[in-house]
């Protein structure tokens, strides 16, 4: 505990005589007593000395010239803050009554005569002195207190965060082991109806109509691995900003039927009435991210209506906008739910089958996406069992003047176009090169890098698709010896590729590749990607 300061004590006579008589008879005892004493030779001085110190007690001479003593008393007494401090008066004359009544109306405590009795003296000072030491000693207390009042406060505000900091550690472990669970189930689902499937196949007596329908399986159920390993890659990225958006205009509805239909064409769609009205609307947008915002819009509202439930998409023009809005008369979302709908990991409680899977990131993945375009995302629901409403907006803009010229230009290109795959996986080469060559294009193939620098010189193909964990050459260094060479230089170059950070694409490009992959690539996304191509070859 801090020490209390020392009282103190104030003499005020204008006679220097009496000053040093009174302040002599109080030395050796304010020494012994822990006080200090002050003078001042008038009551302006004393004044002054009140405005900078609090005393325990004035000695105040009554007869001064200027101001007298029952003035200076007066003016101490109407500051707020010195307006308890008690006043002796000292005076040689023999006050009548009157005359102390007028001093203790001014404020005095009590009178003194001279010559003044050194005992008396000390006695008299000594009692305001000793409370003045115990009001001292309680302030200090008092302050103390109100510190160790703050650090209990603030010890207290600590453990409190601190125990919300453990429960939010303790739910987010169990967000993660319910994540990881999760995981596993989704990833065995597909594996095993692929291994199922792949067994099926190998069977002796299988009947054609039966193996058609294990591969239907086996590549249904890829495309739904690789939605899930895209999803949970892409969240990382955009979470940690590694994500970059490569814009054009393209039109929003457009973009829903091609959703549409690859929805249609893996069955998800088959038990469902799936109302679509749609409006021409353009946007400056990644076309990839806006199919992936979509197409997990429409997941959820399959995922979360049951067989036979009502899915309705209505794309259009609101002001300086475009909207997507997807309605459902699936489960709904419950009122403690609704807030958190976009964040990572959320997924309501459902009595529909698991089957169609989901791991509570694709709406997550939706939230982030939108946000980095510019746009919003809504989610509405009156509650279990009512349906969802999920509104999307992003910023619109004009159609261009020649909208459908490119398509044309696409497909006379594609038309003509010849490939050259290098890949050292056989059989990732062999389905690759048969996609191909069911676009109608004329398909060579290499092994490594080596072989795929001496038929692109020899063949002259119009793209180059290459993988870059070659054995030996990688794919950086064939891309950088084709464009070094006058013969090969031409040939537009796309990397195909696992990994898809932004780093991965920018060393790609700043190897001379066009366009870079991550595998696995969608049969649609590969159309586009050579009809883009060959359109810069006709263009160029």
């Amino acid at each position: 505990m801090q020490k209390p300061d020392k009282p103190k004590i104030l003499i005020v006579n204008d006679d220097p005589a009496s000053l040093f008589a009174l302040g002599s008879l109080l030395a050796r005892w304010s020494e012994d007593n822990g006080c200090e004493v002050h003078t001042a030779r008038s009551g302006e001085e004393a004044l002054r000395q009140v405005l900078q110190h609090e005393f325990a007690v004035i000695l105040l001479d009554v007869n001064m010239p200027g101001m007298d003593g029952f003035e200076t008393a007066e003016a101490i007494h109407s500051r707020a803050r010195s307006a308890a401090v008690p006043i002796i008066f000292i005076t040689a004359y023999l006050a009548d009554e009157m005359h102390r009544l007028k001093g203790y109306e001014k404020g005095a405590v009590d009178y003194l005569f001279t010559p003044v009795i050194p005992q008396m003296l000390q006695a008299k000072v000594g009692v305001f002195v000793a409370m003045a030491k115990k009001t001292m000693e309680l302030q200090s207390q008092t302050a103390e207190l109100r510190k160790r009042t703050h650090e209990l406060s603030a010890v207290n505000k600590r453990l409190e965060l601190e125990k919300r900091e453990r429960e939010a550690a303790v739910m987010q472990n169990k967000a993660k082991d319910e994540f990881l669970a999760m995981l596993g189930h989704e990833l065995r689902n597909p594996l095993s109806a692929i291994s199922s499937a792949a067994t099926l196949i190998g069977l002796e007596g299988v009947s054609i109509e039966a193996a058609q329908r294990a591969r239907q399986i086996i590549g249904r159920q890829c495309q739904h691995l690789s939605h899930i390993v895209d999803d949970l890659l892409d969240l990382g990225r955009v979470m940690s900003g590694k994500i970059l958006l490569e814009r054009k205009r393209f039109e929003l509805a457009a973009m829903l039927h091609t959703c549409m239909e690859t929805l249609a064409a893996t069955g998800r769609t088959r038990s469902y009435e799936v109302k679509i009205h749609s409006d021409p609307v353009w946007i400056d947008a990644d076309p990839t991210r806006v199919e992936q915002i979509i197409t997990n819009l429409l997941d959820n509202a399959l995922k979360y209506t049951a067989p036979g439930g009502r899915i309705d998409v209505v794309v259009g023009a609101e002001q300086q906008q475009a909207m997507l809005e997807v309605r459902d008369t699936g489960v709904g979302i419950g009122p403690d739910l609704l807030p958190h709908v976009f964040d990572v990991f959320v997924q309501g409680e459902s009595s529909l089958d698991r089957a169609q899977g989901g791991m509570g990131i694709g709406l997550a993945l939706v939230s982030q996406l939108v946000t980095l375009h510019d746009g919003s995302i809504e989610a509405h629901s009156e509650g279990a069992g009512c349906g969802s409403r999920f509104t999307l907006r992003l910023p619109r803009v004009e159609a261009p003047s020649d909208a459908l010229a490119p398509a044309g230009a696409r497909k006379a290109a594609q038309a003509e176009c010849s490939a050259l795959i290098v890949e050292d996986n056989a059989d990732g080469r062999e389905m690759m090169a048969m996609l191909l060559d069911s676009f109608g294009t004329r398909v060579l193939q290499a092994a490594d890098g080596a072989e795929g620098l001496e038929l692109a010189l020899a063949h002259r193909p119009d793209i180059a698709l290459v993988d870059i964990g070659l054995p030996g050459m990688d794919g950086y260094e064939v891309a950088r010896r084709m464009r070094a060479n006058p013969a090969t230089c031409h040939i537009r170059l796309v990397a195909l590729t696992g990994y898809g950070l932004h780093e991965d694409q920018q060393r790609a490009l700043q190897a001379g590749f066009d366009l870079h992959l991550v595998k696995p690539v969608p049969p649609e996304r590969l159309r586009e990607a050579i009809a883009s191509c060959m359109n810069t070859v006709v263009n160029g």
